[in-house]
């Protein structure tokens, strides 16, 4: 359930990083979830829209549309789900560890300059990071007050709350001494708390913004409507019709996949990468079955298109909530597509009255611990080498478009390994007899 709290807020937030309708994300964190029980491999992987995938949908599709994005899902899952019928899992290890570093790092600075605009309530363009910066750097005078104090308070409030997500919950301390019931009972409250921080603060703002706009002087910028009720089932746009003056044009389905470009390789790697990073970080050293995996996360994108679905994968932090929750099977998912489709049912009306600062704030404070600073040190200390196709990714995803950034990335890292090969080492011993 705790999870089901969490991907509420940050399902809004992502669909607003991909650029599709806030209601696309939550349809984006049912169906697969649902799926996911029967044919993932992993208990602590909750299927559902993410940072880094949903970036780069958005560096796919453009301004497309959201027809684009669940064409893309499409996509997405068929290419997945290929991979793992030919066997291609070892197409993972050519993004190696600093590689996928450097990129998550790169992404985690992207979003959070991208939310920049929605925290201090002004127009920003650009879609490159040094761009968007100079974009934000020439309307900073446009800030509104209300909007900038708002999402300070929240990225404070939920850095704040974050430290309690580490409360531990076992029934024996560190020593070795038994807790209370009440202590451990109160442990888990303030854990839940903390772990539910997104939803709770989403409440408490939407509960502000409800309150203004009754009293007709809203301060803050609010997302505004969101449709609710469950999506149609459909057959994903293999086509489509769009008005062009007063012209109806029919976009066909060459034309869509030529527009979206390396985009239909790089995402769906993407996702399953971070998926995969997630099976081994939670398998305890457990053997991982990668192509069931892939298998899992296809279908799951595939029969997620059918419910007008942008791209999907694991999410580290949900991941997180949901194995330090005590997910034993992947049966957990059920709760989470319940609480989902609750909310599509009944609360939808409410979310329009969510000030747009508050998601910007979930984004900040979810991706701001995504930098991975922490790597460099162990790098430097065991092979300083490593550093470079790490850096030389993270620099050109900041000041390239993602997808050439992480080819460049993947291009150095294959360099390594050929001047490797190329260039053996070779120790000679001598044996006396």
């Amino acid at each position: 359930m705790t999870v089901g709290l969490t991907v509420i807020p940050q399902s809004l937030a992502y669909a607003s990083i991909a650029h599709v309708p806030l209601q696309y994300g939550l349809y984006t964190s049912f169906l697969g979830c649902l799926i996911y029980i029967f044919i993932g491999s992993s208990k602590d992987v909750p299927f559902g829209p993410t940072a880094i995938v949903s970036l780069m949908t958005y560096r796919t599709i453009c301004e497309y549309g959201p027809e684009y994005a669940v064409l893309l899902s499409f996509l997405t899952g068929a290419t997945q789900f290929v991979m793992g019928i030919l066997g291609l899992s070892f197409m993972i290890d050519f993004v190696s560890g600093p590689v996928a570093s450097g990129f998550t790092s790169a992404v985690a600075l992207i979003i959070l300059t991208s939310q920049v605009k929605d925290l201090l309530g002004i127009p920003v363009t650009g879609t490159v990071f040094i761009e968007t910066w100079s974009s934000i750097f020439r309307n900073i005078h446009y800030t509104r007050f209300w909007d900038a104090v708002l999402g300070t308070v929240c990225i404070t409030s939920l850095l704040t709350l974050r430290i309690g997500s580490k409360i531990p919950l076992s029934a024996i301390d560190k020593n070795g001494v038994k807790r209370t019931k009440f202590h451990i009972w109160g442990s888990r409250f303030l854990w839940f708390i903390s772990t539910s921080r997104n939803a709770i603060l989403v409440v408490i703002c939407g509960y502000m913004g409800y309150y203004f706009f009754e009293k007709g002087n809203v301060p803050f910028t609010l997302i505004g409507y969101v449709p609710g009720g469950l999506p149609q089932v459909q057959i994903p746009p293999f086509g489509y019709e769009k008005k062009e003056g007063n012209k109806t044009v029919y976009i066909g389905l060459y034309e869509m996949v030529s527009t979206m470009g390396s985009g239909i390789v790089v995402v769906p790697i993407l996702g399953l990468l971070e998926n995969i990073a997630i099976c081994k970080a939670f398998a305890h050293g457990k053997t991982i079955d990668s192509t069931q995996e892939f298998l899992a996360i296809g279908v799951c994108n595939i029969a997620n298109s059918f419910v007008q679905s942008f791209p999907a994968s694991g999410s580290v932090s949900r991941s997180a909530v949901q194995h330090f929750s005590g997910s034993r099977t992947p049966l957990c998912g059920l709760y989470t597509g319940t609480i989902v489709i609750l909310a599509l049912i009944w609360f939808t009306p409410c979310f329009r009255f969510i000030p747009r600062a508050t998601l910007a704030s979930v984004l900040i404070a979810a991706v701001i611990f995504m930098v991975e600073v922490k790597v460099i040190k162990p790098m430097w200390r065991s092979k300083k080498k490593d550093l470079i196709p790490g850096l030389g990714t993270f620099i050109a995803c900041l000041a390239l478009p993602l997808e050439i950034g992480i080819f460049l990335g993947v291009g150095i890292n294959l360099l390594f390994i050929l001047h490797q090969a190329a260039r053996p080492k070779i120790t000679v011993e001598q044996l006396k007899v």
